[in-house]
């Protein structure tokens, strides 16, 4: 039986000691991310292509005290696996495991028709949203082993879950997500210590949701900070034991839209 997890309220110190990488981390449900799990004790190794922008986020955590993150710019479309292996080298000396991956990172450029779809963007819609997680989980999976209690949380969306018309190759990659997590989780719940989950975040007050709807009233949605406990609950020690199953962070999302 699935927890409820509008609910849940984690205790200060839920992630002390740990070790989480945040992928998306410079801004939207990442940075929140980022900001409340180092907030709960977490070594936080801050992701995005955007160096200015981690940088802020860093500065934010060791300005409230936090334990002091870590930055690792990363261009997820150029990404490839030699490059996934040696960040996972680069974590691993300087880490030695890492408790939890987090992938928050999306992209999705605009909403087409199929017979309209560009195929170069379908390629890099792929590439970010399905390729550079399989590529990034693959090659932390020996950090992820060597830890307590790992947890690898997949962000999703309700179009991977049930696809819909104009969402092309976002709906396919997210779908792909879903199937990721459902075999990793598979293959990893008898052999190691290692947790697998979706969530979908639903509408979240984001700027990839005010691109793809500009006429929408942003103060109707919840914003990034009001779903997070949601991801600190699969990421802390009280989810032991749950893996395999597709999350939504609200109860009822309001459309389809990814967000990050």
């Amino acid at each position: 039986m699935k927890p409820n997890l509008q609910d849940y309220q984690p205790r200060p110190n839920l992630l002390e000691d740990r070790v989480i990488l945040i992928t998306g981390a410079a801004e939207g449900i990442g940075k929140a991310l980022a900001l409340a799990a180092a907030r709960h004790g977490a070594t936080v190794i801050l992701s995005g292509f955007r160096e200015k922008a981690l940088e802020s986020v860093y500065d934010a955590i060791t300005a409230e005290g936090s334990p002091e993150p870590a930055s690792l710019p990363l261009d997820l479309d150029k990404a490839d696996e030699p490059l996934m292996l040696g960040i996972a080298t680069t974590l691993g000396d300087e880490f030695g495991r890492l408790d939890g991956l987090v992938h928050t990172a999306q992209y999705i450029p605009f909403l087409s028709r199929i017979d309209d779809y560009d195929a170069e963007q379908w390629n890099k819609v792929l590439r970010i949203n399905l390729t550079a997680p399989f590529l990034l989980t693959q090659a932390c999976l020996p950090l992820l082993r060597a830890a307590e209690a790992a947890s690898i949380l997949f962000q999703s969306d309700r179009v991977g879950r049930r696809a819909l018309a104009y969402w092309g190759a976002f709906a396919a990659a997210m779908s792909g997500i879903e199937a990721l997590m459902q075999t990793l989780a598979e293959e990893t719940e008898n052999s190691s210590r290692i947790r697998v989950n979706s969530i979908d975040p639903g509408a979240v007050r984001t700027a990839q949701r005010r691109q793809l709807y500009p006429a929408e009233d942003p103060t109707r949605l919840a914003p990034p900070e009001q779903i997070i406990n949601a991801y600190l609950y699969l990421l802390g020690p009280e989810s032991r034991g749950v893996t395999g199953q597709a999350f939504s962070a609200q109860s009822a999302p309001a459309s389809a839209a990814p967000e990050q």
